[in-house]
């Protein structure tokens, strides 16, 4: 009783519920449990010094009893003989490090609020910041004046007034830095790419270990051709031209590096967003783990940072609802590429792009991923998935149909996806992700 009030306290307060049935609909059946609830309620007063109340509900089929847990103070995690507990579905587990820290800066200022550089003058701002990145961005001319160039990043929230001084926020500087270096708080927050000669950490290719070092949105540009220019590559020579053809898509791209840069968990230090390129397959890695499921990627989207993705989407760095995984789908089918992989690791994420394979070279649970993936996309597109879309995701020709089927099969077998319609002809048949 006492671990379940800690959970619930944890999680901001609750009510546990004698007398009822655990599974809808709940029925009362009563309970002979705590006779004396005042003594309960004390002894776990006495225990984690947190005061609930409890209610004894009359009821024809038996005694109900509520006891109604109060929320734990604000920034303090409430544990009882050292364990932190909180819920998963119906157990108890222990608290992450990174949810007892989120409760421990509560009432802090957000880490983007916080300062990046403190007593600036306004000549440093100006020369720490890429003010004229930040106005090519909002595609308006450079005002005419420092004052307005400074009364502009202050009503963003970039820089602060301080005793006839500035203070340039970590969210100016993550932004708009010229040298993420000069900004202690946020100087290891730059993306580094590392390409490597095979498909193992072995060997950096050419000493291909690179840093980035300007501001998100300044140099968001810049990194992703960047990262583009040093994807596996061949060229083709026809009609005396000379064409270059990438692994993988320049949308892609974009999107999985803005959605790492946006998603990331901007408190942990020390660490930062990481690009590797292998022969075979490209990961992006971002600190912090999903705030979403991870078979909820496509179709839902929110913001670990929201004002952090704000200030990204006025500059025109991602778009207004956000970095989504539909668009990579969309990429990835339309250039016959396998299905997106996801990887956590105890404080990181990583999503990986793999090159191309023929159906035939696909893993069981690339195909069951790759079936699953396109039918969520079709179910947010409000298309329908059967055997005729399937057959044009894997280019399978008509004739083939049975092994549409069989793809279907596999990912039905695996309960990603479902029937819409069980009782459907096998020919009318289609199919909706198993959440739907």
């Amino acid at each position: 009783m006492v671990d379940y009030c800690v959970a619930l306290a944890n999680e901001g307060g609750g009510r546990i519920v004698l007398g009822v049935t655990d599974k809808p609909p709940r029925k009362a059946v009563g309970t002979q449990a705590f006779e004396m609830p005042e003594k309960t309620v004390a002894g776990i007063h006495e225990r984690i010094h947190l005061r609930g109340l409890w209610h004894e509900i009359p009821h024809t089929d038996g005694r109900v009893l509520v006891f109604e847990v109060p929320s734990r103070t604000v920034g303090h995690p409430l544990h009882y003989d050292g364990r932190y507990w909180m819920r998963a579905g119906e157990d108890l587990v222990p608290m992450t490090p990174d949810q007892l820290k989120r409760i421990i800066d509560e009432g802090k200022p957000e880490f983007i609020d916080q300062p990046a550089r403190s007593r600036c003058t306004e000549e440093e701002v100006v020369s720490l910041l890429d003010v004229q990145g930040y106005f090519d961005l909002r595609k308006r001319p450079l005002p005419s004046t420092r004052a307005e160039v400074l009364d502009t990043l202050v009503g963003k929230g970039f820089v602060r007034r301080e005793d006839g001084l500035f203070t340039i926020t970590n969210l100016g500087a993550l932004l708009l830095a010229k040298r993420l270096t000069d900004f202690e708080p946020v100087a290891r927050k730059g993306v580094r790419l590392i390409v490597y000669d095979g498909i193992s950490k072995q060997q950096v290719r050419d000493g291909k270990d690179i840093t980035g070092q300007k501001g998100y949105a300044v140099g968001f540009e810049g990194l992703v051709n960047y990262v583009y220019e040093h994807l596996p590559a061949s060229e083709e020579i026809a009609a005396a031209l000379r064409t270059t053809t990438y692994a993988y898509p320049l949308k892609a791209i974009r999107e999985v590096i803005g959605n790492a840069i946006v998603h990331q968990d901007l408190t942990q230090q020390g660490t930062g967003i990481t690009v590797e390129i292998y022969d075979d397959r490209l990961e992006m890695t971002n600190p912090g783990l999903p705030v979403l499921p991870l078979d909820r990627f496509i179709d839902e989207n929110q913001s670990r940072n929201e004002r952090f993705a704000d200030a990204l989407r006025q500059l025109g760095i991602c778009e207004e609802r956000g970095y989504g995984m539909d668009a990579v789908v969309m990429q990835i089918e339309l250039h016959q590429l396998p299905s997106y992989s996801c990887r956590l690791g105890t404080r990181h994420t990583t999503v990986m792009l793999s090159r191309y394979k023929p159906l035939k070279d696909l893993s069981p649970e690339e195909r069951v991923n790759a079936v699953y993936q396109h039918c969520v996309l079709r179910y947010v597109t409000n298309q329908i998935t059967n055997n005729e879309s399937i057959r044009q995701r894997f280019k399978i020709d008509k004739k083939n149909a049975a092994i549409a089927s069989r793809l279907l099969g596999e990912a039905v077998a695996a309960q990603r996806i479902r029937p819409s319609d069980p009782d459907a002809a096998s020919k009318l048949m289609r199919y909706v992700p198993y959440w739907a």
